[in-house]
């Protein structure tokens, strides 16, 4: 495990790092012959299979063949998958790692949250291919498990890929030499956070750049560029070139978000706009956020009549497969950005729907309107800007 190596926590992670993978090796089109004398996998797991029959087993460092027909994105790149503990993610993420692995990188699942030891398994296991590794890619500059990697061994160069609208937080937070924070988090330190504060503070200084190391940011999203960091446009040239045009449905796609579960928006405020929305714009589907709670999609659900979809993909992969509908509807998020790019030349149309002050709750970090309208606000011109204001139990009137 030498060269590349990449540490996703996330689907959405995962596809931009092949994003990039795929920007570092032009010359391979997805679909070319592979490698001579390359074979498939042991246990080939194919993307529509049960997240069940996916092995885990993938020792650090052991490579990792393309399924037959595959191109090899970048074959000195190994991917360690940080796996999380929710099931929607886990599956997401092995589907992902199939995909990943159908290109001709190495994957390595990494129980690094499985109990008690896990952590100290974890940091004993990646310790020597982080030492020889000459570029460290990361999703996720905010996540303690990196941040505690990153304390402990400095890469020469160092890559952060999207993992949604957190990576605006970022570069802004990086730019200013700000504490790393959560956009949807409060200002003040816990005890917990008082406990890593020095472990945050090293890695904040890992993830700027220096004499020795060089920091990139591969993102769709506009960012404000850092004096020293390079900002390198993720244009989403794999997806389209992997999957579609999909088949247009006639109507429209509500986009779920987990505003609600985070402690921003308030839950009834949510229902009555997700209601009116699905009457305003005919849609028939809601495509749920990986970490939106069952109660809420039940209720959605039933309140709606909108059919709750939960994608075992990213949206933009989900997106560009087919069939989706000729407008897509979402609150502020990452794939107000990203499915534009996504779904270029296919006639979706994007919508995003503002945040109101009196949607969110009173716990609501100081930052979150400032921060939603902003995700809103520099959406790709192409999206349209939908205002809404709640009037008490009547839903959601002046939509636009």
């Amino acid at each position: 495990m030498t060269g590349q190596l990449a540490f996703v926590e996330s689907p959405v992670q995962l596809l931009n790092v092949l994003e990039w993978a795929h920007t570092q090796a032009p010359d391979r089109a997805p679909g070319a012959a592979p490698a001579p004398g390359a074979s498939a996998p042991d246990e080939p797991v194919s993307t529509s299979a049960p997240a069940s029959r996916t092995t885990d087993a993938t020792a650090p460092g052991a490579a990792s063949a393309p399924t037959p027909g595959a191109a090899r994105t970048a074959p000195a790149l190994t991917v360690v998958v940080l796996s999380p503990t929710d099931p929607m993610s886990r599956g997401q993420l092995r589907r992902m790692a199939q995909l990943a692995r159908d290109e001709g990188l190495t994957v390595h699942w990494q129980e690094a949250r499985g109990g008690r030891g896990a952590l100290v398994r974890t940091l004993r296991q990646l310790a020597p291919p982080l030492r020889r590794a000459e570029r460290v890619i990361i999703g996720d500059p905010f996540s303690r498990y990196v941040q505690l990697l990153l304390s402990l061994f400095s890469p020469r160069h160092l890559t952060v890929v999207d993992d949604g609208t957190a990576t605006m937080e970022f570069a802004a937070q990086i730019g200013r030499g700000e504490r790393l924070v959560r956009w949807h988090r409060k200002g003040n330190l816990g005890p917990r956070e008082l406990v890593l504060a020095p472990v945050t503070s090293l890695a904040r200084r890992r993830l700027a750049p220096a004499r020795r190391r060089t920091v990139e940011i591969f993102t769709s999203l506009p960012v404000e560029t850092p004096a020293g960091i390079e900002v390198t446009e993720n244009t989403y040239a794999w997806t389209r070139a992997r999957f579609g045009p999909p088949l247009l449905t006639g109507g429209a796609d509500l986009v779920g978000t987990s505003l609600v579960e985070t402690g921003v928006v308030d839950a009834d405020h949510y229902a009555r706009v997700v209601a009116e929305l699905a009457r305003a714009h005919g849609a028939t589907r809601y495509f749920a956020h990986r970490r939106e709670s069952a109660e809420k999609l039940h209720r959605i659900a039933v309140d709606t009549g909108l059919q709750v979809v939960r994608p075992d993909l990213p949206l933009e992969l989900i997106a560009r497969r087919g069939p989706i509908g000729r407008t897509v509807v979402s609150f502020p998020s990452t794939v107000v950005h990203t499915l534009p790019l996504a779904l270029a030349g296919t006639g979706v149309k994007v919508a995003v729907i503002e945040v109101a002050p009196e949607w969110l709750r009173a716990t609501a970090s100081p930052r979150a309107q400032g921060f939603l309208s902003g995700v809103a606000g520099t959406a790709a011109h192409e999206v349209d800007r939908l205002t809404a204001r709640v009037t008490g139990a009547t839903g959601v009137t002046g939509t636009a």
